[in-house]
């Protein structure tokens, strides 16, 4: 993860809130491999920010603490301002899966939506498991290029100005088709 200028300090604070989450739970080490599937010395190093998560680790962890990875990369930002600029907005790289998150949104508690922003590069997807918030309402608006969405066995080709709206119930899965990268806009509201 990065916010463009303190690489570290994001890393950092995102390995020590995996770790608060899992003893929030009251979860061993073991315990938590065993419902994330991710192992358990992948987890340690996690924790101690010796190793960043790639978007199908993160997702799973989220999943199994129950927050939507957007709200979980919010929760790394100090503070709960008004307005972030965009210079400042928290961005989290997946290079090896062509994946870019950058929180859009100020974080605040007691919000219920949240805007985020997405880049695939062509060919690229990601994968989340099952929905870490069921029932949560999510609208996709294409800003650059098309983006495949395959939600509840449904597939859904979005192209640049369409915008997408359903509710996560269960796995879903976002691709690039090509042949140039796509930019979109996700925003998530929760039940």
């Amino acid at each position: 993860m990065s916010d463009g200028t303190a690489h570290g300090s994001v890393d950092a604070r995102l390995a020590a809130r995996l770790g608060l989450l899992r003893t929030e739970h009251g979860w061993s080490l073991d315990e938590a491999s065993r419902r994330t599937g991710v192992s358990r010395s992948a987890l340690s190093r996690l924790e101690r920010g010796e190793l960043s998560p790639t978007t199908a680790v993160l997702g799973r962890l989220c999943l199994a603490y129950g927050r939507p990875m957007s709200q979980l990369l919010l929760e790394v930002e100090a503070g709960p301002p008004q307005l972030v600029a965009a210079a400042r907005q928290p961005v989290w790289r997946d290079e090896r899966a062509g994946f870019v998150h950058r929180s859009v949104s100020p974080q605040h508690t007691g919000l219920r939506a949240e805007i985020a922003e997405g880049t695939l590069d062509a060919g690229a997807g990601v994968s989340y498991g099952n929905a870490p918030v069921p029932g949560a309402e999510q609208h996709v608006w294409v800003l650059e290029g098309t983006v495949e969405i395959t939600v509840d066995a449904a597939v859904h080709l979005v192209r640049e100005g369409d915008c997408l709206r359903f509710r996560l119930r269960g796995p879903s899965h976002f691709r690039c088709p090509g042949p140039q990268r796509v930019r979109y806009a996700l925003m998530t509201v929760l039940p």
